[in-house]
């Protein structure tokens, strides 16, 4: 990262959207220079009866969200900010609290196929030896004249320096020294990642397979954990797993994500 005694930065550039078409087959790629919210254009979309596997990407969000309406900022040209739409309408609504999950499990592979090591604190923090945090993720659900839809959102470091992290918590790929910080390359990647994923999940016979596998890389399980609750009261117990509606079982009682403005190893 340094040459001469100067800070070399990273390589940015724009998303190449003749390059994505081919490196991401399947979708309908729409891409921007800058946007306020991914999600918000995805959703109007949805709304105007854009098809399944449309994608909206950016070079530079200006006003994303997170849960909890927390905000996600990045610098232009040093992330990937895309939402993808999802109409699963043959999925049961208890399965779709799955969904934020999902998606975490989806970054996960695509980040280890990038040659970082992450795991998941449950319910999709992504993150670098347990305390670094690699991306943002926001599901929307959408009504639309076809039916409920999904708005499925995630702001990935890639390029950013150790100054331009929002909170000193945060990381990039760069940081982490992943094999790429082309972005073209890696939204091709994450787009794969992320359908794969949600085929599985789609699919009946293959829940118990993605269970294990989304608690393979959650390293929230089987440790003492306290959750803060939105009346600031909060509790401290043991997390032994995931339910079928993807909720955190604490001591045998399981908590929605609604439930928990924070969850914390102890």
């Amino acid at each position: 990262m340094c040459e001469g005694g100067a800070v070399q930065l990273p390589q940015r550039e724009p998303i190449d959207r003749n390059r994505l078409a081919g490196v991401a087959p399947g979708f309908i790629v729409h891409v921007s220079p800058e946007t306020a919210s991914t999600n918000a254009d995805l959703a109007a979309a949805a709304r105007d009866g854009v098809p399944e596997w449309t994608v909206h990407t950016t070079d530079h969000q200006a006003a994303g969200r997170g849960r909890l309406d927390r905000t996600f900022t990045m610098p232009p040209l040093t992330g990937i900010a895309v939402s993808v739409l999802v109409r699963p309408v043959e999925v049961p609504p208890a399965r779709w609290p799955w969904l934020p999950l999902v998606t975490g499990l989806a970054v996960v592979d695509a980040v280890r196929e990038a040659g970082v090591e992450v795991a998941l604190k449950w319910p999709n923090d992504v993150l670098v030896d347990d305390r670094r945090k690699l991306c943002g993720i926001l599901v929307e659900r959408v009504e639309t004249s076809e039916g409920p839809a999904a708005v499925i959102g995630v702001g990935l470091n890639v390029a950013l320096t150790a100054d331009e992290l929002p909170v000193e918590t945060a990381t990039s790929l760069w940081l982490e020294g992943a094999t790429t910080i082309d972005r073209t390359e890696l939204l091709g990647v994450l787009l794969a990642a992320l359908r794969a994923r949600l085929e599985q999940w789609r699919d009946p016979a293959q829940q118990d397979e993605l269970a294990r596998a989304y608690t393979d890389v959650c390293s929230t399980i089987g440790r003492r954990v306290r959750i803060l609750r939105p009346d600031g009261s909060d509790v401290t117990g043991e997390a032994t797993g995931i339910d079928d509606s993807g909720r955190i079982v604490v001591d045998g009682v399981p908590w929605s994500a609604g439930d928990v403005t924070h969850l914390r190893p102890v």
